[in-house]
């Protein structure tokens, strides 16, 4: 696998803030602070998640810190770089998987975000978003695969697959070819904790696996 070591990633299938309270639980365990990245969700409310994850907050005990890059500009905001260099848990969230790879690729925040793994934290991404920490990533415009962050490689999901109809989910397998896939449900997951040696990965819920779990 392709990244950096220690700490916790989570890539989760679908349905932030609702769909996974288990999972949730488990990742938030001692943690008193999360902050939430919208990018991925720019185009549409990304307002009403970052409403939506107070709520979720509230009820996990939880405070909630807003990290609002939502162009490629805000990317090297020092500001927002600050927050993320501060942060211990960063949940990513929203459905274009191509727009967070735009924002982030090759930028401060970036490697803000991805350096919470280095200091034990917990680095979570659900639907789209979950898509594009991958390389390759799956292109929802027409399956298929392109070139994503790459915090997990080589390695594909398909998120919320559960709206997928039989022929999306084929074609989708198909264009992937030799490289392994995990398909992800909303309410399921995969996720990868470093236990000295190295990153061990476990599936959360309905997962299908096509080829094996990351390295």
């Amino acid at each position: 696998m392709g990244g950096h070591r220690g700490g916790t990633i989570a890539l989760i299938g679908g349905g932030p803030f609702t769909a996974d309270d288990d999972l949730d639980r488990m990742l938030l365990a001692g943690r008193s602070r999360v902050t939430v990245v919208p990018t991925a969700d720019a185009f549409e409310r990304p307002g009403e998640l970052i409403d939506r994850a107070r709520t979720w907050g509230e009820r996990r005990g939880v405070e909630i810190t807003p990290l609002m890059a939502i162009t490629r500009p805000d990317a090297s905001n020092s500001d927002l770089v600050a927050i993320a260099e501060g942060s211990d848990v960063i949940w990513l969230v929203g459905d274009s998987p191509i727009h967070l790879r735009t924002v982030m690729t090759n930028t401060p925040l970036w490697a803000a975000i991805t350096d919470v793994l280095s200091r034990g934290g917990v680095l979570a991404a659900v639907a789209g978003s979950a898509a594009a920490l991958c390389d390759p990533m799956t292109d929802p415009r027409g399956g298929a695969l392109t070139i994503g962050l790459g915090l997990v490689s080589p390695f594909a999901v398909f998120t919320e697959t559960e709206s997928w109809s039989p022929e999306r989910l084929q074609r989708a397998r198909q264009l992937a070819g030799d490289v392994a896939v995990a398909e992800l449900p909303t309410g399921s997951a995969i996720v990868g904790r470093d236990d000295g040696a190295g990153r061990v990965w476990e599936t959360v819920g309905p997962v299908t696996l096509h080829g094996d779990l990351p390295d």
